[in-house]
């Protein structure tokens, strides 16, 4: 049987977009199944809590415990000793 190369590239073509368009079917399907036999309770948002605001010169405590283990992060990041790094300034960013 002689099939010409152009038949068998758009039948591959075909069978692959028919078979995207039937997962597409049936995530749709599943999602609708999911919709109907699911949870039936609606929960209510909670109330929104403003976070606390924290005061902008305030003390951190245990400063040099704080920047020790930044620059031990920083040292693993980077792939050098914790002695290579020095931080010149520490504040917060918002």
């Amino acid at each position: 049987m002689n099939v010409p190369n152009w038949f068998v590239c758009v039948m591959g073509m075909g069978v692959t977009f028919v078979g995207l368009i039937c997962l597409i079917f049936i995530s749709y399907l599943t999602g609708a199944v999911c919709r109907l036999f699911g949870d039936k309770h609606e929960e209510k948002p909670a109330a929104a809590v403003p976070a606390p605001v924290p005061a902008v010169n305030q003390e951190i405590p245990n400063r040099g415990e704080l920047i020790a283990a930044i620059s031990a992060a920083v040292a693993e990041e980077l792939g050098t000793d914790v002695s290579a790094i020095r931080i010149l300034s520490f504040r917060r960013v918002r």
